[in-house]
């Protein structure tokens, strides 16, 4: 008897039809990274949070679009994705939004680049507060980059109930 199957690859179709493995070769990879560097511009970020969606990206193509959709990137581009600028690769990428291509790119990236913690550390996000007791009691003071809030106790008279409940009661 196999092991019981998890539902992430229920869902796909892991039949090898054409004799690869599915994996990109590498000049593919290093595009998808590059796309992946333009889309999602932060340029202090070493490669690895990069490289390590890159790889999110392909184990998510569950519909195969990758080769074809970098080919389409390539066309789009003019020839060479990676030997444009920043701008051009940018409009090269507006030229093929609308793909399923594309779309497959950005919502794999936005969850699995932003859920990377080394990105978490990047850019001083401390992670989940449950485990840490919540964020009520570990101050809320600590951003720095927020104005100090104006806090001043409501002195005036209690506002008058505006509607009541289905229950009769004032609200």
């Amino acid at each position: 008897m196999s092991a019981p199957q998890e539902p992430v690859e229920l869902q796909r179709d892991t039949a090898d039809t054409d004799g690869s493995d599915g994996a990109l070769p590498p000049d593919r990879i290093t595009q998808l990274v590059r796309l992946l560097r333009v889309a999602y511009p932060h340029p202090t970020f070493p490669d690895a949070p990069y490289e390590r969606t890159a790889k999110a990206v392909q184990d998510a193509d569950a519909e195969n679009l990758l080769t074809a959709g970098l080919a389409d990137l390539d066309e789009a581009a003019g020839g060479d994705f990676g030997a444009l600028s920043d701008a051009e690769a940018t409009a090269a990428l507006e030229r093929i939004q609308d793909s399923a291509f594309f779309k497959l790119v950005h919502s794999t990236t936005v969850v699995a680049l932003y859920d990377d913690h080394e990105v978490w550390d990047l850019l001083g996000y401390e992670g989940a507060s449950y485990d840490k007791g919540g964020y009520l009691h570990r101050g809320f003071d600590d951003l720095d980059w927020l104005p100090a809030p104006r806090i001043a106790e409501y002195t005036a008279e209690p506002r008058v109930e505006i509607g009541s409940a289905a229950n009769g009661k004032a609200f």
